[in-house]
């Protein structure tokens, strides 16, 4: 009788591939943690500044299928997308700044740059007491919407009801 030693490995066991434990990891794209086992049309939509259109543009340029998780990204394609978005070269209709306020050219925001493009623009509107920049200081909406059922903050819920009256015995 032959003894099996612990050593060997039964035949017929088959590696798993690598693939599939880099689809479990988390990939970093522009400072954005995504799920590896998201779809990549999805995953680039989790990147602030980045929307469902820009995405696609992102896939249809680069030649990266859509349906292909992150995680099975290489590290030279994660580059060449990172780098795609901090440069567009996309249709003016989908970059998210056109006719910037200070230089007057087509730009596309991402992540904290947005952020922080976004409250200097309201700060500016602010400043030069446009109409737009006082419904912010009030906290009102500023695109037109009616206020008499929305927008009602720091009131009451029971504005028109009666206390109830405590009853003592």
């Amino acid at each position: 009788m032959e003894q099996k030693t612990k050593m060997q490995k039964p035949e017929g066991t088959i590696k798993k591939p690598v693939e599939e434990k880099r689809e479990e990891r988390i990939v970093r794209i522009l400072s954005r943690d995504i799920e590896g086992k998201m779809k990549l049309y999805v995953g680039l939509t989790k990147i602030k500044g980045v929307s469902w259109s820009m995405s696609n543009a992102v896939c249809k340029i680069l030649n990266l299928d859509k349906n292909r998780t992150i995680g099975s990204l290489t590290e030279e394609e994660i580059k060449k997308v990172s780098d795609f978005l901090k440069n567009p070269k996309v249709p003016v209709f989908l970059v998210n700044r056109r006719f910037d306020f200070d230089t007057g050219e087509n730009r596309h925001l991402i992540g904290t740059d947005l952020d922080l493009r976004r409250d200097f623009d309201i700060k500016r509107l602010k400043s030069i007491r446009s109409y737009r920049g006082l419904r912010h200081q009030l906290g009102q909406p500023t695109r037109g919407q009616r206020t008499q059922s929305h927008f009602r903050k720091n009131k009451l819920k029971s504005v028109g009801l009666k206390k109830k009256a405590k009853t003592g015995k």
